[in-house]
Order: C-alpha cells, then sequence, then structure tokens
C-alpha cells in the first residue's frame, strides 16, 4: 500500500477531492491528503495514480 510520505496516510483514501477534469488521456483529478498536500491524479481505468504532489499546508501540519 502505497502512502503519504508527508504523514503517512493511505493514497488510496484522499480526504477530499477539489476537482474532477476529464482529458484526452482520462480523468484527471485534484485531490487532498490529510495533511493537507495537494495531488494530482491520473485515473485510469479503476486506478489513480499520483502523478504530482505538493508539500502539506502549515495550516495543517501544525494542526
Amino acid at each position: 500500500m502505497l502512502r503519504c510520505p508527508y504523514c503517512g496516510w493511505p493514497e488510496e483514501e484522499p480526504v477530499a477531492t477539489v476537482s474532477v477534469h476529464p482529458t484526452p488521456s482520462g480523468v484527471t483529478l485534484w485531490t487532498r491528503c490529510a495533511c493537507g498536500s495537494l495531488q494530482t491524479r491520473v485515473l485510469r481505468g479503476s486506478r489513480a495514480i499520483v502523478t504530482a504532489r505538493s508539500r502539506p499546508t502549515k495550516q495543517a501540519a501544525t494542526a
């Protein structure tokens, strides 16, 4: 099981979906982790692969 490198939260369980966009290569999802890290995911079939990730938000990191 893959986990967030900042807080250890399971990548299969994003805390919030920020937006969903259809693209020529599939569907792009923007999600947030428990630590506040923003993630870009590409949905391919039934798998959502994290392709980019920001650092945690300072507010979530200190909470």
